[in-house]
């Protein structure tokens, strides 16, 4: 008996019940059945996911999004102060973070102008910042970042009087305290020339202290007032008072000073022959970032001093022989240990091509000086290497003048 062909129907039955499945995929549903578009972000929602990367360290990321952030501020026609505000602080931030100082100061400039004396609160994205943030990035630097600086602490010194949060009190007092040791700096740097200068420096860091006396940038900054003017003792005093607010705190706890700042203690501390407590220092940033072309001159210029005071120190015995002071390593521990330090200087110094050739000449001296004293070469090789460089540009020099003889 024949096969029997199947009905029309059941075939395009099951042809249709596929095409309806395709329609479904490629057609939009019917009947309330749509599916729910992606909710858009609104404003403040991008600008904490940007702050968020921000704060991750994912600047590029961070970028993109407050980007869209202005763009979408643009597009609704926005007429919000603060909304501006916290948009401009967040690309400024974010263009510091990517090494763009000239945008990040032409955004803080474009803030100012929205809130020219620092009234509107910063939780809304007014307040001091943006003017201290502009006393760093001045080009001119000097007054004009002098300008910037008396800005922001005018705002804080406006901020402390209204505020009752203890916590928040203090954040703001050591913001203001640091920003008065910023302008001691400039008259003791870029302004130390005018006539007012030692008043000024006098008047702001005491303030500084009222303000914040446990802060250890502002015992810091007091000591280096003190020093210049050769107020030796209080210097001192001030200094170890400094660091005995963060010197025994866990390896990064809050209350440590910034890397560039314990740069700056260290050769204070050196400055007024405290150099065992410098070591201290030093020691603890070696550990904490062992690239640092400074940290290590330093260390080694630092037991250099140390050897050299030990020398002084030495007493002559009856028979003629010398002995070293009593107590801590001998003076050739020392020396060994000032050089060691400076090679390691030196090492780093060619790898990161530093740019300091000051740091570069004084390290290489004390080189050798040390080698002439120890009796022997070691790290000498840093040393000819570069004499080396030197050498070959003298000759390509040479030659290039020889061939302009020739062709002549």
């Amino acid at each position: 008996m024949a096969k029997s062909r199947p009905h029309p129907d059941a075939k395009g039955s099951r042809r249709g019940k596929a095409s309806a499945k395709h329609l479904d995929r490629v057609l939009p549903a019917r009947h309330g059945s749509k599916k729910p578009s992606k909710t858009k972000e609104s404003v403040e929602d991008l600008v904490a996911r940007a702050s968020t990367l921000l704060q991750t360290s994912q600047a590029d990321e961070a970028l993109a999004v407050a980007l869209k952030v202005s763009q979408q501020l643009k597009s609704e026609d926005a007429d919000s102060t603060t909304r501006a505000l916290s948009t401009l602080n967040l690309l400024a931030e974010i263009h510091l973070e990517l090494g763009n100082a000239d945008a990040a100061r032409s955004l803080f400039l474009q803030a100012v102008e929205l809130d020219p004396k620092g009234f509107i609160p910063e939780s809304q994205g007014g307040g001091a910042e943006k003017f201290l943030w502009l006393a760093q990035l001045s080009e001119e630097g000097g007054h004009d970042s002098v300008k910037w600086f008396e800005k922001g602490t005018r705002v804080l010194r406006n901020d402390l009087a209204s505020i009752t949060d203890t916590e928040l009190q203090t954040q703001k007092r050591t913001k203001l305290a640091a920003a008065l040791c910023s302008i001691v700096e400039i008259y003791m740097t870029d302004l130390s020339w005018e006539p007012d200068a030692e008043s000024r420096c006098d008047t702001l860091v005491t303030e500084a202290m009222l303000v914040a006396p446990e802060s250890s940038e502002t015992l810091q900054t007091l000591a280096n007032v003190r020093i210049s003017q050769t107020r030796v003792e209080e210097a001192r005093k001030a200094l170890a008072d400094s660091m005995e607010l963060w010197m025994d705190l866990p390896s990064g706890a809050e209350g440590i000073p910034e890397f560039p700042v314990r740069i700056s203690l260290s050769r204070l501390l050196m400055e007024v022959e405290m150099e065992e407590e410098a070591m201290e220092v030093l020691e603890q940033m070696v550990e904490e970032d062992d690239t640092s072309v400074e940290a290590w001159y330093l260390g080694g210029w630092c037991m250099y001093l140390i050897a050299e005071r030990k020398k002084q120190a030495q007493q002559t015995t009856s028979n003629g022989t010398t002995i070293d002071d009593v107590g801590g390593e001998t003076r050739k521990t020392s020396l060994i240990s000032s050089r060691d330090w400076l090679t390691n200087s030196l090492r780093l110094f060619q790898l990161q091509d530093y740019e300091d050739k000051r740091l570069l000449e004084h390290a290489q001296e004390l080189v050798k000086d040390l080698n002439a004293e120890l009796g022997d070469d070691k790290g000498e090789d840093l040393l000819e290497e570069e004499d080396g460089a030197e050498d070959e540009d003298w000759e390509s020099d040479e030659e290039d003048e020889d061939q302009v003889m020739d062709e002549t």
